[in-house]
């Protein structure tokens, strides 16, 4: 038990740095923005640059998380984090930001996936779930302090010291692994898909690029064109080679089992939105609203608070109902709180326009975040329990990335009230895709449908 409790706090230290990376970059890009220049395309560069690598590396890590050990990917990927962290702090310029952020990605590839590997393989399957319901609901406090401490930080001090703050958990998770005994593999060494490696990052660099400038450069510039086209036929070729290669960066037979393929095509919805609709808004509030970065952090809270409270039950909840109606419901509901900040007007009335539609969006994450996590692992064997996790990461970040990218063409040049009711709609229709996904291609676990008929209570939030 002592050792299950460490092997969680590790985890979730681990993702909580990889996490609050994400969470504090949307309150800092304005400033960021400002200091050095791009407008929107730089805003798009800093998130997607992070994305694009992690994304593409993280399935690769997962694999190696496999073959090398969970705790030692872990250990290089928390130095590589802090290395590029500190790059990012102390960037001249745009490019070599965005350089950097895309560095960062590559290392934070190898945290997420390791992370959770270690949680299932330590963890038996009764309480897998919620052993995640509690790493999704404490690695969601990255999003609760992230956006008020880096909102404080930028108002304050600077976007700089976003990034040095990265360092403090680095240290801490560092200090902690040496009290866990390097693990032993849990696969045979294998080959390293070098090849599919590079089909996925010119394949997604090459789209994303397409869909970050085209609003800019023109649809129909060759600058544009040359790299969609060589993106999506790199991606076609992707795909080709991981059906041909013996030893794939990405298994395709994972997407035998049902609730793998299922809901890692959820996730791609799903996370698309929850990528699309908290950058529409924060990036809305400060630059139509007029709020500064400490309160677009404090208006985007609600969410995260839910998540930290009611992850864990909704988690363990899943376990016993099986997972099927909460990753329906879940995503409706989020898609309900997004219509509802459609009520916005010129003058920005947060209290009454859009914080009933974010609190109501929160409970709906809270609804739908562990419960299909556990479901998408609780279809793997946990001998490949890294590249399974780490799959599902990759649709996850890849459906932000593309996510992100296509906000130009969504909402213009400009994130005016015109702009972000569109994002608000795009990010509602995703979220109700995700939803239909999940009824129509999830099933319950056959000891969940007993447990449902035995059970005459459920557990309490604060269980």
């Amino acid at each position: 038990m002592a050792r299950r409790t460490r092997v969680l706090v590790i985890a979730i230290i681990v993702s909580f740095i990889a996490f609050l990376d994400g969470a504090v970059i949307n309150v800092a890009l304005p400033s960021l923005a400002e200091e050095l220049g791009g407008g929107l395309a730089l805003q798009q560069w800093a998130v997607d640059a992070y994305l694009l690598t992690l994304g593409a590396f993280i399935l690769l890590a997962g694999s190696l998380s496999d073959s090398f050990g969970r705790a030692r990917m872990i250990r290089i990927g928390l130095y590589g984090f802090g290395v590029t962290s500190i790059a990012c702090a102390m960037a001249p310029d745009g490019v070599f930001f965005v350089i950097a952020r895309a560095f960062q990605g590559a290392a934070g590839a190898l945290l997420v996936p390791s992370s959770l590997a270690l949680i299932v393989a330590t963890f038996p399957r009764s309480e897998q779930g919620r052993a995640i319901g509690r790493w999704t609901a404490w690695t969601t406090v990255a999003f609760l302090i992230g956006p008020l401490f880096g909102g404080l930080l930028v108002d304050l001090v600077s976007w700089r010291l976003v990034f040095w703050i990265n360092i403090i958990p680095i240290v801490v998770a560092l200090v902690m692994l040496r009290g866990i005994a390097r693990d032993e593999p849990v696969a045979e060494h294998a080959p390293i898909d070098w090849v599919g490696a590079a089909l996925c990052v010119v394949g997604l660099g090459g789209t994303v690029f397409a869909l970050i400038e085209g609003e800019r450069l023109g649809w129909d510039s060759p600058f544009v064109l040359v790299p969609l086209i060589g993106g999506v036929l790199a991606l076609g070729l992707f795909v080709w080679w991981e059906r041909r290669t013996p030893q794939p960066m990405l298994p395709l037979g994972l997407f035998k089992a049902r609730n793998f393929a299922a809901g890692n095509l959820a996730t791609l919805f799903i996370y698309a939105a929850f990528s699309l609709g908290p950058f529409a808004i924060t990036i809305f509030l400060q630059e139509f609203g007029g709020f500064s970065a400490t309160a677009a952090g404090l208006a985007t809270l609600p969410p995260t608070i839910m998540l930290v409270l009611l992850g864990s039950w909704f988690g363990g909840l899943s376990t016993r109902f099986g997972p099927r109606i909460f990753m329906t419901a879940g995503p409706i509901v989020v898609a309900v709180g997004y219509l509802m900040t459609l009520a916005v007007t010129e003058d920005v009335g947060f209290w009454t326009e859009l914080l009933p539609g974010i609190v109501v969006s929160g409970l709906g994450m809270a609804i739908t975040v562990a419960p299909l996590t556990a479901a998408i692992l609780g279809a793997v064997d946990p001998a490949r329990a890294g590249i399974g996790s780490a799959v599902n990461n990759a649709v996850a970040r890849i459906a932000g990335l593309v996510a992100i990218a296509s906000i130009g063409v969504i909402v213009g040049s400009t994130l005016d009230v015109e702009g972000y009711e569109r994002a608000a709609i795009a990010t509602a229709a995703l979220l109700v895709v995700g939803g239909v996904v999940s009824w129509l291609g999830i099933r319950n676990p056959p000891q969940a449908a007993r447990v449902e008929e035995a059970s005459s209570a459920s557990p309490s939030p604060a269980d």
